[in-house]
C-alpha cells in the first residue's frame, strides 16, 4: 500500500492518497515497457531523410573513355557510386517508421508505467485543480512551492482542462494531459506526475473493468 501526498491548488500538502499499486498493475514488465516506449519514439521519428541514386544525380551516362588503351582503369557513367558527385549505392529513401504493438498491450503498459511510478514514489496527487482563466504564475508558483520548479511534470487532468493547458504551456518542461490521453512515455519521461483525485479515481476504475473484462 503506498501514502501519495495529496496538495490543494496552491502547491501546499493537505493530506494523503492511500492506494495500492497493485490495484493499477498486478505485476510491471519491463520488457513490454520497452517495447511500447520504443513504439512511441518510432512513431515520432520525421523519416524524410533521403539521398540521390545513381539514376537521379546530375552527369552525362556515356562511358567515360574507352574499355581498353587508357591505362586506366575501367570505368563507365560518371555518375557512379565510385565516384565524386555520383549517387549512392544504398541510396536512403523516405519512410515511416512507425508501427503498432497490439492494443490490450498498450494499454496494460500504460497502467503498469503508472504502477511503477507510484511504487518509486514520483506521483504526487492534486486535490483539484481548476480555473476559470489562463494564469500562468498560478501554476508556477504551485510547483515552486512543491519543490518542482525546473523539474520535468507531467499533469493528469480527468477531462480536458484547456485553461489548465494554456496556464501551463508556457512553463518550461511542463505537460498537461487528460487522463483518457495517457500513455507508456508520457508517464516514464517526467520526473514527476501530478494526479488530479478525479483522475485518479478515474484511473482505478478503467483499470477494474479492464481486469474484470480480462477475466471475463
Amino acid at each position: 500500500m503506498a501514502s501519495l501526498p495529496v496538495y490543494d491548488s496552491s502547491g501546499k500538502e493537505i493530506g494523503k492518497y492511500e492506494i495500492d499499486p497493485t490495484e493499477i498493475a498486478s505485476s510491471i514488465n519491463k520488457q513490454l515497457l520497452h517495447d511500447v516506449v520504443v513504439m512511441y519514439q518510432a512513431s515520432a521519428r520525421q523519416g524524410s531523410h533521403k539521398t540521390k541514386s545513381r539514376a537521379e544525380v546530375a552527369g552525362n551516362k556515356k562511358k567515360m573513355y574507352r574499355q581498353k588503351g587508357t591505362g586506366n582503369a575501367r570505368a563507365g557513367s560518371r555518375r557512379s557510386n565510385i565516384r565524386r558527385g555520383g549517387g549512392h549505392a544504398f541510396a536512403i529513401r523516405n519512410r515511416d517508421y512507425s508501427y503498432r504493438l497490439p492494443r490490450k498491450a498498450v494499454r496494460l503498459a500504460t497502467r503498469m508505467a503508472m504502477a511503477g511510478k507510484i511504487q518509486d514514489e514520483q506521483v504526487l496527487v492534486l486535490d483539484s485543480l481548476s480555473m476559470d482563466a489562463p494564469k500562468t504564475s498560478a501554476i508556477a508558483e504551485m510547483l515552486k512551492t512543491m519543490g518542482l520548479e525546473g523539474k520535468s511534470t507531467l499533469i493528469a487532468t480527468a477531462e480536458h482542462a484547456p485553461m489548465v493547458y494554456k496556464s501551463a504551456r508556457n512553463v518550461q518542461r511542463v505537460e498537461v494531459l487528460p487522463v483518457s490521453d495517457l500513455n507508456a512515455l508520457a508517464i516514464l519521461k517526467p520526473h514527476r506526475v501530478l494526479v488530479t483525485r478525479e483522475a485518479m479515481d478515474q484511473l482505478k476504475e478503467k483499470t477494474s473493468s479492464a481486469t474484470a473484462e480480462a477475466k471475463g
